[in-house]
């Protein structure tokens, strides 16, 4: 057993964190046409947005998302706790970014959360970015009307995300080298 933060656990994990937005604004990708064509695509330009929230590890594939109407310390804070709750008896290590509302005062980190921050402006070393663009792939060129039809896109990728996706997309080699050489500070 592991003694940290005050609580006993029976095991530790690694976890990267984000946020992403995702709307009902059109998200336009490349297409490919004649020269000389201009592509043609279903588009709207409407400015309602969701929220979703995740964490993912990259050595066991484990992952927990939310999705939240703002992204802001508030709903960061309602991550956290739902995070700490999922898979309780496990120490959580979560590497994220210096966003404003990560650091905010009043948040409070539960015990089976600890809590390591990225460099500023290194957007490329959280391994989080990139399950958010496997899921914004699929949402090239779709148009939703509504967020309910959003959420149920949302929560088609969230769920169909296996855990061999997750370790494969975020595996950066030095979480690989590195699993065996842990100490938490």
């Amino acid at each position: 057993m592991i003694a940290q933060k005050g609580g006993r656990y029976e095991c530790v994990d690694l976890y990267c964190q984000d946020e992403a937005r995702f709307g009902l604004f059109t998200y336009v990708g490349k297409g490919l046409t004649a020269r000389g064509v201009k592509p043609v695509c279903p588009f709207q330009q409407v400015f309602q947005y969701t929220y979703l929230i995740g964490a993912f590890s990259p050595i066991t594939g484990d992952h927990f998302e939310l999705e939240m109407p703002f992204c802001n310390s508030e709903m960061f804070q309602r991550y956290l706790e739902e995070f700490s709750r999922h898979n309780p008896k496990e120490l959580k290590v979560m590497i994220l970014d210096n966003g404003a509302f990560h650091l905010a005062k009043p948040l409070v980190i539960p015990d089976n959360i600890l809590l390591k921050f990225l460099p500023p402006y290194s957007p490329e070393l959280d391994p989080a970015e990139k399950i958010w663009w496997r899921m914004k792939r699929g949402y090239v060129d779709r148009v939703f009307q509504t967020l309910d039809q959003l959420s149920e896109y949302i929560d088609t990728a969230v769920n169909g995300l296996s855990k061999e996706e997750v370790m494969s997309i975020c595996g950066f080699d030095y979480f690989k080298t590195a699993q065996h050489h842990w100490v938490i500070l």
